[in-house]
């Protein structure tokens, strides 16, 4: 089991004795277990949405706000603030219709979740 806490904001837990659902995100009030595929392809979906802002970071601003959005089956992903500052806003399909959901991470939660869980997900190899 691993854990990764900031101690007031959020959690992010990988867990594979849990079985099925191994992997927890808490932000704030809320959290959601994901599946090893559903964790995978939103690491996956992070990373591009990510390629997208590095790749006009240099262009903006410091106080232009930007709204990058990323749609990939069953990934629904909206980042909005600025160039160093940016949150963001998920929506999960379920492709088996076993359920949907929403996420939402506010700023500075959306920056240090998206290095932890790119982290956890390295550290898988």
């Amino acid at each position: 089991m691993i854990l990764v806490t900031d101690q007031k904001r959020w959690r992010l837990l990988r867990d594979f004795e849990k079985g099925k659902f191994c992997f927890l995100i808490c932000v704030d009030y809320w959290s959601i277990e994901l599946q090893k595929s559903e964790f995978n392809s939103l690491y996956l979906l992070l990373l591009k949405i990510n390629e997208q802002l590095q790749n006009i970071k240099n262009e903006l601003m410091d106080e232009e706000l930007i709204t990058l959005e990323l749609e990939q089956l069953p990934w629904y992903i909206k980042l909005e603030g600025k160039k160093d500052a940016w949150s963001l806003r998920f929506i999960f399909e379920s492709q088996d219709q076993t359920r949907s959901f929403e996420m939402y991470w506010p700023i500075p939660i959306a920056q240090d979740l998206f290095i932890e869980i790119k982290k956890m997900w390295e550290s898988m190899d």
